[in-house]
């Protein structure tokens, strides 16, 4: 199974636009995958399903995520890193089953010039704490605004190519 995650709990994002264009891509070339909207957290996650028992709505969650062998992450630059909402989601995620020995790529997207590059690098590494092998190939969005056509679609020429590149070598992957 293959699960795409909107690493942001922001509305109207465009970190989920992204995710759902590579959700789109990818049922195009026949896969079909999970969309985790961070959004769809539980609204008490922080005080009831982090370091407890965890609610039924995070249950099946949790569920998706220990059957995914293979995870796309949409990460938005939130203050030169990543979001602490995705943080807190891969905290309150069981441990070592959640994400041990899986697959994972990394899309990078940010309003400014370069892509996340920094907060991508930052959730690598604890990526690589949790034993999840990250695809080398990772996309860096920059501009995001400029990207979206009026539709949320991806639409210049280079980011397409990249985008369709990466998605080809994650389904080889």
């Amino acid at each position: 199974m293959v699960t795409i995650i909107a690493g942001t709990n922001r509305p109207n994002s465009n970190t989920l636009k992204v995710a759902k264009y590579y959700q789109n891509k990818l049922a195009e070339k026949g896969l079909q995958t999970n969309l985790l909207d961070l959004q769809d957290l539980p609204n008490n996650f922080i005080a009831e399903d982090l370091y407890g028992k965890k609610s039924e709505k995070f249950e099946n969650i949790q569920g998706m995520v220990t059957n995914t062998s293979k995870f796309l992450f949409v990460i938005p630059e939130y203050n030169g890193s990543y979001p602490g909402v995705l943080k807190t989601f891969i905290d309150a995620c069981a441990f070592p089953e959640s994400f041990y020995d899986k697959k994972a790529c990394l899309v990078g997207i940010a309003s400014g010039k370069y892509g996340n590059i920094r907060g991508i690098e930052h959730f690598n590494g604890v990526c690589a704490y949790l034993h999840l092998h990250v695809m080398p190939l990772r996309i860096h969005i920059s501009y995001i605004k400029n990207e979206l056509n009026e539709n949320g679609q991806l639409y210049l020429e280079d980011t397409v190519k990249f985008t369709d590149q990466q998605i080809d070598k994650f389904l080889a992957y």
